[in-house]
């Protein structure tokens, strides 16, 4: 764990280097009661499956099992973990007015070279006393994780560290693609992917399947690696989920490209696309 001691790496340094946010260092989990903390994790495990489930279904469901819950503690609990239905809401729930949504631009595209599309998303992660929230960069192409992000709050500046991560180690995209979550429509956020020239693409309102890609991923990463394990905190989660990434970027067969990992296919994409002329780094 970090060293808040440490004369030689600042705070924000470990940070990075243990892939948390600074919000996450000074966590001091509060708790929430046990049967909410049952309940999130059944609705998570639901919402994966039936990712239209608003919270009246969810209500529902969770009385078939045998839980005696009704609509407004499913939706504070679904607020919480910050799960939308994806069916079209009324236009009068924006996820922030004063924040500007940018047009979808991957219909009909098609994605053929590492680092042409990007796309982020966020979600999330119980654990013993509480739980966590985790952002990924994915190169679309590919599917590799390039970054990633555990933090107790739904703040923009873990998101922006991990872009700002992906930026460094992997150069600059063609197109970002994100859904219209506040964290994603900030100016922290958006005003980086601008210095960097690089174009803004945001799903349609509730369109999960805009962002398709990074959901599967989320799909795997719960039933491979969350729902396996019961997190003691966020330094186990941190840690296991890391080693989760590593596997799934290394090692993890993926059927899509013939039994290739992301990395394989990542870097295959990046050694075909040669040396041309580019002002995007290159460090893969």
């Amino acid at each position: 764990m970090g060293e808040p001691s440490n004369d030689d790496l600042s705070i924000r340094v470990q940070c990075r280097l243990l892939s948390i946010s600074r919000s996450g260092w000074y966590y001091d989990p509060k708790g929430e009661h046990p049967l909410n903390l049952k309940l999130m994790r059944l609705i998570d495990e639901q919402f994966l499956l039936t990712p239209y489930y608003g919270s009246r279904q969810m209500a529902r469901h969770l009385r078939r099992q045998g839980y005696c819950v009704g609509r407004h503690r499913v939706r504070r609990l679904m607020r919480i973990m910050g799960l939308r239905a994806i069916y079209q809401e009324p236009r009068t729930s924006q996820p922030h007015p004063a924040h500007k949504v940018y047009p979808y631009l991957l219909r009909n595209l098609a994605v053929t070279q590492a680092n042409q599309v990007w796309c982020t998303d966020i979600t999330y992660i119980p654990i013993r006393r509480g739980f966590l929230y985790l952002v990924a960069i994915m190169d679309w192409h590919s599917r590799k994780v390039l970054s990633w992000r555990l933090s107790n709050t739904m703040d923009t500046l873990f998101c922006v560290e991990a872009l700002e991560e992906a930026l460094d180690l992997y150069g600059r995209p063609e197109i970002f693609n994100t859904d219209q979550g506040s964290q994603f429509t900030s100016f922290d956020f958006t005003s980086v992917l601008k210095e960097n020239g690089i174009k803004i693409s945001m799903d349609g309102k509730g369109r999960w399947m805009d962002n398709v890609f990074i959901e599967r991923l989320w799909r795997s990463l719960k039933y491979e690696c969350v729902y396996l394990n019961a997190f003691e905190d966020g330094a186990q989660a941190r840690q296991q989920i890391g080693a989760w990434l590593t596997h799934y970027n290394q090692t993890r067969p993926h059927s899509t490209f013939n039994g290739q990992t992301p990395d394989e296919v990542y870097n295959k994409a990046k050694n075909y696309q040669g040396h041309a002329p580019d002002n995007r780094k290159n460090v893969a």
